[in-house]
Order: C-alpha cells, then structure tokens, then sequence
C-alpha cells in the first residue's frame, strides 16, 4: 500500500496515465477529457497529497458548478485516475441522479423536424449533408462511426463498426443502398469513405454540426434540437416504438448496457402527458354537478 506521502500528484505522473489512457484505445475525445479533469485536481491538490478529504472536497466543488451528469463524468475520470495509482481509498462516490421518465421538448427532435432538415439541405443544394444525416438516423450510427460507410459496404449491405475495442454489423436499409449507389456513382467514388470532406478525411463530428447548425433558419428548428446525436436517438426512439425491444436495441446501437439503452428510449414530455390523460385517474366534477353536490350537503345539514 502506497503511503500518503507518495499521494502527490506531479506532471510525469500525468504523463504516463495519459499513455496508459492512449493504449487501452481510448478515444482522443475522452483521453482529453479525463486529462482535462486531473490537471484541474492537481492544481486543487495545491502540491498536497491526495486522500479521501480532498476528493470529496472537489466533489463538493463540482456538485456546485456542473449538473450532476457531468459532475459523474468528472468523477469516474478521477477515479480511474485513482485506481491506475492504486489508491482506492481516495476513490469517491459518484451523484445519485433519477432516472428521468420523459426528454424535455427542447431536446426532442421529431421526424418530422428531421424531415424538415432534409428538405432545407436539398433546397440549398447540398445532397452530400442530406445523405449523411439519413446515414446517421437511418443506421442509427454515431458520427464517429460514418466513416465505416464504405462504399464497400454499401455495395455490401451492412457496414462492419468497430469502436472503443468492440465490433458489430449494422445493415443498411434498402432505399439508402439505393440513395447511396446512386451518389457514389455521380461523385465517381471508387472505393474507400463514402462522406469526405474536399481534403479527403472522412466527415467528422464538427463538419456536420457545423452543417447542421447552418440548416436551422432555414428548417425553423430551435437549434437546442440541431446536433448530430439526437439523429441517433431518433432512430432508437422509431425503433423501439414499433419493435419494443431494448435487448436487441442495445445490441443494435452498441451498447453494453441497458441503462445506457434506456436514455434513448425515453419518451418525449407530450407523449408522457398523453399517456397519464389517457389512465383517467382524475375525478372532474363539472360546474353544475358541483352546484347541485353542495345544494344536496347543505340539505342534510339542515
């Protein structure tokens, strides 16, 4: 057991965690994201050891600052930060949240706003957006993984993913085969990335947001509703309504976990409402009743 002196967290420390985050193939993403967090612990640590107190001091600090899902995103870096040390008694507990039954109407995007995406891409003439946000909703894909749209794969039907050191087949629907063959052979695409930017580079998540975002004026979608996920929780929201299947839902999407599965089949606050009006657990009386009702009472008092 490592003492308390040893606990002082330095810059070669971070150093190697970095490699070590880099070759268990960890996303650039999130090995900038967990190096972000413990650069801010160190210089909150001040020079002084670690423990079990200053953690959850800094925890204190979050729980301040960040909503509580960014506030768990902050302390599962540390704590993997933490146990790569050996040090699991400076090791915290994460924010309980609960679950919510229902996605706030600013962040729902319906199909037929998605549609409505679509029309403002083609009106302005830019069919390679339009393909790429059908590729993403259609598939069910996260942008990270467009690039495994080849054009061997649409040739094939079903595209190979492979992401964070997991693989799994997701097929193409029929008509965006066609869509995609049909865009392939006017761009004389002969192999290799079906989406690339005029450089060459498979299509990333800034190009399309960044396009996306430029499609709300026109579409007249509250931007809060315009960022390339929501296309993967659209997709997951068709699917289980018609299928109600989260198992193979989960296999679907690539998760590992049905709580993960569970976010993206949440439905949206109308549909929530509509369900709870429909249970008629609530007793109207209508204006005349109620006259009549408090005629009666006043009767038997007298």
């Amino acid at each position: 057991m490592r003492t308390k002196k040893n606990r002082i967290i330095s810059e070669k420390m971070l150093a190697d965690y970095r490699k070590t985050l880099i070759e268990e193939e960890k996303s650039g993403n999130t090995v900038k994201q967990y190096m972000n967090v413990l650069e801010d612990f160190m210089q909150f640590s001040d020079g002084k050891a670690a423990d079990k107190g200053m953690a959850v001091r800094y925890k204190e600090i979050l729980v301040k600052t960040y909503k509580p899902r960014s506030v768990n995103a902050k302390l599962s870096a540390l704590n993997s930060f933490f146990k790569s040390q050996g040090w699991y008694e400076c090791i915290v507990k994460l924010v309980k949240i609960q679950n919510e039954t229902f996605r706030p109407n600013n962040k729902v995007l319906t199909k037929d706003e998605y549609r409505k995406l679509l029309d403002a891409a083609s009106d302005q003439g830019r069919e390679r957006l339009n393909l790429a946000l059908q590729t993403l909703c259609s598939m069910g894909l996260r942008v990270s993984e467009l690039k495994f749209v080849t054009v061997e794969a649409v040739q094939a039907g079903f595209a190979e993913v492979t992401l964070k050191g997991k693989s799994r087949t997701v097929l193409l629907p029929e008509d965006l085969k066609v869509l995609l063959g049909g865009y392939i052979k006017e761009q004389n695409i002969k192999e290799g990335y079906v989406f690339v930017t005029r450089t060459g580079k498979p299509l990333d998540r800034s190009n399309i947001w960044r396009q996306m975002k430029s499609l709300n004026e026109k579409a007249g979608i509250e931007r809060s509703k315009i960022f390339p996920h929501n296309l993967r929780h659209l997709f997951a929201c068709v699917y289980y309504a018609g299928e109600k299947n989260a198992n193979h839902l989960a296999d679907i999407m690539g998760h590992s976990s049905l709580d993960t599965t569970r976010i993206y089949t949440q439905v949206s606050m109308e549909e929530e409402l509509e369900a709870l009006n429909r249970m008629g657990l609530v007793n109207i009386v209508k204006p005349d009743e109620k006259i009549c009702t408090e005629e009666y009472e006043k009767k038997k008092i007298v």
